[in-house]
């Protein structure tokens, strides 16, 4: 089983920036695809960003590509999600999670999420 713990949201204005972290304990983290989803009020979870397990590849929804940058550190079984330029709809929590090929989520259950919250 793999515990997932978000951290680094918070309230920020338009057009700034935020740093998310996911610390992942249990299985062996730096062989899995990892990624980050986001809920936002009212809407259903969706796929935002992954990586696969050497941080060679990456890959993103439309909606945030160009201003959100997704890396791993496995030394310290960790994946972050670097935002900029954020925009009112990013206003959601924020999960990470393994990923599959269908880009959905792949371990249960998942953390907590961190809220982010963008101003207009």
């Amino acid at each position: 089983q793999v515990q997932l713990v978000e951290s680094g949201g918070g309230l920020v204005q338009a057009g700034g920036s935020l740093r998310l972290s996911c610390a992942a304990s249990g299985r062996t983290f730096s062989a899995y695809t990892m990624g980050w989803f986001r809920q936002a009020p009212g809407k259903e979870r969706e796929f935002v960003a992954g990586i696969n397990w050497s941080g060679s590849t990456t890959n993103y929804a439309d909606s945030v590509k160009g201003r959100f940058t997704i890396s791993r550190d496995n030394a310290k079984n960790t994946v972050y999600l670097q935002m900029s330029s954020l925009k009112f709809e990013d206003t959601a929590v924020y999960y990470c999670n393994g990923v599959n090929v269908r880009k959905e989520g792949t371990f249960n259950p998942w953390g907590q999420g961190t809220l982010v919250t963008v101003a207009s």
